[in-house]
């Protein structure tokens, strides 16, 4: 029996893996996990699946015409290479794009190592999720924080009333949040007399567990959290508490939203101005509270403004940074992915703009939706070439049917990627990785949102197959070839040892130092240094009781390491060390959002959803995990089924400006009146995929009706929720 992480998610559920003759016979929680008890949701039981899942790649794969053939990895690189010389040669680095997808954030290899293959690279143009996710996010914590990734996070554990907007923990498992059970938090809460209201436009599985739902209007977070604001002010409710010494622009703050009174915003919102000012009454006077959006508060119009208002309200009332507030975690290591890119210096938006639209990049990216039109638009600079890392773009971007379109014109493609999906069927070469089961893995992002501070190590639980490369070697090496560096006679160990001497000085180590007590190569060499150079670590000797990776190794159920503590104050990276309230660049929007009240209704808009048995296109090729009744349906309301004609069962078409599909009908009152919902991540009815058990359960793809001209323009982030449609019978 192996102990281990689940990888899929931020609950990082502890996993017993019991193998019997080289298979994984059965999988359950791990009731000795320091973490998570031995809590488990269905998707962690099927690493096991996935591991042995026939459609997985084990070799790499080369495509001539409409064929594929297996070759070695010295053909597969010399082919990559082929490749990307010949782009560099005709058109130039800039014609090249890069797509880094979410699996990166839950992979040990691959996401400690993107950043320097991005840098090997020099490629300008990368293309993420964040701006189909978490950019508003992002970027209100670097102007509040000074770090894009330091994200309060709600101490469950001990807080007494918790608001959460646009966030379903029952399916998602938390999001920005790293807690085991949310659903078990919640009736903790409860239990001991605390509240937890949950806003959503539907009633899901987390707002029945709660005490309040309150229906929202898809898009209008930003407003009601607005009138909260104004109503702490109006009603003398402001207390700052231990941060008041430190916090600037509060004046400013109670001025930008005067206008915003909750009678001036409940109709736009769908909420009467008494629950709104109830719900402000209520988290001022809660003896601690976390007001926390997740989500559904960043994929909409006002997204950044939605993330920021959240935080204006946690420091109004004083629950930032204290106890049973929204609190910053102390993770074991020093987070490679977290650290602040050198071009930031310069300004996080604006310093460059598309080519087809002119759009200002923020955060060093477009809008996902101008990865298309830079593919298909001829022109000087137009993208000829892309590279994939565990993403499937032609599913989550916007406007996918051109997207997927745009990706079969490429003259380049190559895609490190374990299954041939939506997106890497249009790849010239597919460079599969690893299983979970066949490397090691150490959480490190996602640790930096954890509700108490802890850390365990899983070792791999199958060997790795002679001669083949981990994926850390895979962009390492492909990120050479994108420099023009010939691939042959590469020194990977060598790019490996300075990348590691660079973080280990940045940490204010000695690489020296860290090179000869950290020996070795790769992830597992990384692990050793960002927890000699965390916060518990030995830092080489200067602390001789603090952790190394080695007796993390020895805590096979892990270590806890505490509650959050409060530590704002050490964490600014801001200039003057202060935070500044109401800066500037988010600030000016809200007349914008202003203006949005007196905007005539949209008739019915879209919002997405997720069920628990699935990860986004992730987890839909595992059978135990898709069987059952279909859940790629439209969710509406009785009130809107009979309006447009629709019934229970028989099929509707959905049409936006972008396009139209045809799903099924599942009318419930779950939904607020005026709004349907559509799962995201299906729509595995492509040809020349092998994916046998997602194309049976194909579904539709959501993001057909994501119009590419939507999007927050503050963060680039696309307008995923709150999409206006029309519903038709069929």
């Amino acid at each position: 029996m192996h102990r281990r992480t689940c990888p899929l998610c931020e609950a990082m559920c502890g996993l017993e893996v019991h193998v019997d003759d080289g298979q994984v016979v059965l999988i359950r929680g791990d009731r000795d996990d320091v973490w998570s008890k031995g809590y488990l949701c269905p998707k962690g039981t099927t690493i096991g699946a996935l591991h042995h899942d026939p459609d997985r790649l084990r070799e790499p794969l080369v495509r001539e015409g409409d064929t594929w053939r297996e070759v070695t990895w010295h053909e597969a690189f010399a082919r990559c290479e082929e490749l990307i010389a010949g782009v560099l040669e005709r058109h130039g680095r800039d014609a090249i794009a890069v797509y880094l997808g979410n699996p990166l954030a839950h992979n040990a290899s691959l996401g400690r190592y993107t950043g320097l293959f991005i840098g090997l690279s020099q490629v300008a143009n990368i293309y993420s999720p964040g701006p189909m996710d978490q950019w508003p996010r992002n970027v209100v914590s670097l102007l509040l924080y000074g770090n894009m990734w330091r994200i309060p996070t709600p101490d469950l554990h001990r807080t007494q009333h918790w608001l959460l907007l646009g966030g379903n923990p029952q399916a998602s498992q938390g999001s920005l949040l790293a807690c085991a059970d949310v659903l078990g938090q919640i009736d903790a809460i409860r239990a001991r007399g605390g509240k937890v209201v949950v806003v959503d436009p539907r009633r899901t599985g987390t707002a029945d567990r709660a005490d309040e739902w309150v229906p929202i209007r898809p898009g209008t977070d930003a407003a009601l959290l607005a009138a909260m604001v104004q109503t702490l002010f109006a009603e003398d409710l402001t207390d700052l508490g231990a941060l008041a010494d430190v916090v600037d622009g509060v004046d400013e703050v109670r001025t930008l939203t005067a206008a915003f009174t909750p009678e001036r915003v409940a109709a736009t919102c769908g909420i009467p101005a008494d629950t709104i000012r109830r719900m402000a009454r209520e988290v001022a006077a809660a003896p601690s509270a976390a007001v926390y959006g997740r989500i559904g508060t960043c994929t909409q119009e006002f997204g950044t403004l939605a993330s920021w208002l959240l935080d204006v309200v946690n420091v109004l009332t004083g629950n930032l940074d204290r106890p049973g507030g929204m609190m910053f975690a102390t993770p074991l290591v020093e987070s490679v992915t977290a650290i602040p890119p050198p071009d930031l210096e310069q300004g996080f938006v604006d310093r460059s703009r598309s080519r087809v639209r002119g759009i200002p990049e923020v955060l060093g990216q477009y809008p996902l939706s101008c990865l298309a039109e830079e593919m298909d638009t001829p022109g000087e600079g137009q993208l000829r070439a892309l590279v994939t890392v565990a993403g499937n773009p032609a599913l989550s971007g916007p406007e996918a049917a051109r997207l997927d379109a745009a990706l079969g014109g490429l003259e380049a493609m190559i895609s490190v990627d374990n299954y041939l999906n939506e997106t890497t069927r249009h790849a010239h070469v597919v460079l599969p990785g690893l299983s979970a089961l066949e490397q090691p893995h150490l959480d490190d992002l996602i640790l930096l949102w954890t509700v108490r501070s802890w850390a365990r190590y899983s070792a791999p639980v199958f060997p790795r197959d002679d001669g083949r490369p981990e994926e850390w070697e895979i962009l390492v090496r492909l990120g050479a070839m994108l420099a023009g560096l010939p691939s042959e006679g590469l020194d990977v160990q060598g790019i490996d040892d300075g990348y590691v001497a660079a973080l280990a000085e940045l940490w204010g180590v000695d690489p020296a130092v860290a090179s000869s007590g950290s020996p070795g190569k790769g992830p597992e060499r990384l692990f050793d240094v960002q927890i000699r150079c965390g916060p518990f670590g030995d830092r080489y000797g200067e602390r001789p009781d603090g952790l190394t990776l080695e007796k993390l190794r020895a805590a096979t159920d892990g270590l806890d390491l505490g509650p959050m503590q409060p530590q704002l104050r050490e964490l600014l990276a801001v200039v003057g060390g202060r935070l500044a309230l109401a800066p500037p660049y988010i600030a000016a929007d809200l007349a914008r959002l202003e203006a949005r009240l007196d905007r005539d209704g949209d008739g019915l808009v879209l919002v997405s959803r997720r069920h628990l048995r699935s990860n986004n296109s992730w987890l839909h090729n595992m059978a135990v995990l898709v069987k059952g009744r279909d859940r790629c349906t439209l969710l509406i309301h009785p009130d809107d089924a009979a309006a447009a004609g629709v019934v229970d069962g028989a099929a509707a078409r959905v049409s936006s400006t972008a396009g139209s599909i045809v799903v099924p009908v599942e009318v419930s009152d779950e939904m607020a009146p005026g709004v349907v919902c559509l799962p995201h991540g299906w729509g595995h009815d492509k040809e020349g995929t092998r994916l046998a058990v997602a194309r049976e359960h194909a579904g539709v793809n959501y993001n057909e009706l994501t119009p590419g001209d939507l999007y927050d323009p503050l963060s680039n982030t696309a307008v995923v929720n709150g999409i206006p449609v029309e519903v038709a019978p069929v």
